[in-house]
């Protein structure tokens, strides 16, 4: 599976080269039986179609920086449209995004970027399944996990941005592409929580499963309820589930080992930083 890597959090007193991977997202796909490729800035556009190739699938994660500018942008791209291409040719290929990931997909999908300021900085939520949708969902199939997810506040929110409904609904190009699964509201605004695309094996979370059993800051929004981490753990084994469809592999074995993330060693941040653990990369 691969990762994408984005610009180092600016302030960030461990950071280490230009770019890092929070730890949280690496261990949730390994919990369901995946090895990741952490996938780094600043490379070829040769060497991103090299990558693309040889792994099964693609997370999206979330963080902080820009949707049209970044490296991070620029290489979501260039993976989002590799994806809509192999796909197209019947090649499964899976791509899920987290909380910057889902903005990150509807900038790419739009061609533009319709997020609004939500109150949604550090809080926990249940789902609200779209009328019509609920056994659509991506995970109905662990039916005792999701009506939790209804029910309770499980799902941890650390965004400031999200895609209104409302936004949504005007947009011609994404309501085509993507069909809404959940939503949320701060208590002013409506804004979409789960969503995925109407012909691709595309998937989206506002929401954070990563966090429940890997993050351990003390924050509002943090969840660590036996609940929460079957819904983290569901999650991934969903999204692993769909990336064994694809038959995508390295040319070599040296290659493969050369490019797992067991190359790298994760920096502790210390229990007050934003992810308890980094991985840093040149």
């Amino acid at each position: 599976m691969g990762v994408l890597a984005q610009e180092n959090i600016v302030g960030d007193p461990h950071a280490q080269g230009s770019s890092y991977i929070a730890a949280s997202y690496v261990k949730h796909l390994e919990s369901a039986g995946a090895r990741v490729v952490p996938i780094r800035i600043n490379r070829t556009d040769e060497e991103y179609e090299k990558i693309f190739n040889s792994i099964n699938g693609l997370l999206l994660p979330g963080g902080g920086v820009d949707l049209q500018i970044s490296q991070f942008s620029r290489l979501s791209k260039i993976f989002y449209d590799l994806a809509i291409k192999t796909n197209d040719a019947s090649d499964y290929f899976p791509v899920w995004g987290t909380c910057q990931g889902l903005q990150q997909m509807t900038v790419l999908s739009s061609n533009k970027n319709l997020l609004t300021l939500t109150e949604t900085k550090a809080v926990a939520l249940p789902l609200t399944f779209t009328p019509g949708q609920r056994q659509h969902c991506i995970l109905y199939v662990y039916r005792p996990v999701f009506s939790k997810m209804s029910e309770d506040n499980i799902t941890s929110n650390f965004h400031s941005w999200s895609l209104s409904l409302q936004n949504y609904s005007r947009n011609a190009k994404l309501k085509h592409f993507y069909k809404v699964l959940t939503t949320n509201t701060d208590g002013r605004r409506e804004f979409i929580s789960t969503m995925e695309a109407n012909h691709y094996p595309f998937y989206a979370v506002q929401w954070h499963p990563e966090k429940s059993p890997f993050e351990w800051v003390d924050k509002p929004g943090m969840v660590h309820s036996a609940a929460s981490v079957r819904a983290s753990f569901y999650t991934a084994l969903f999204f692993v589930s769909e990336a064994m469809k694809n038959h995508h592999k390295f040319s070599s074995a040296s290659e493969e080992e050369r490019a797992l993330i067991y190359n790298y060693y994760p920096v502790f941040t210390g229990l007050d930083g934003i992810f308890l653990q980094n991985y840093y990369f040149d």
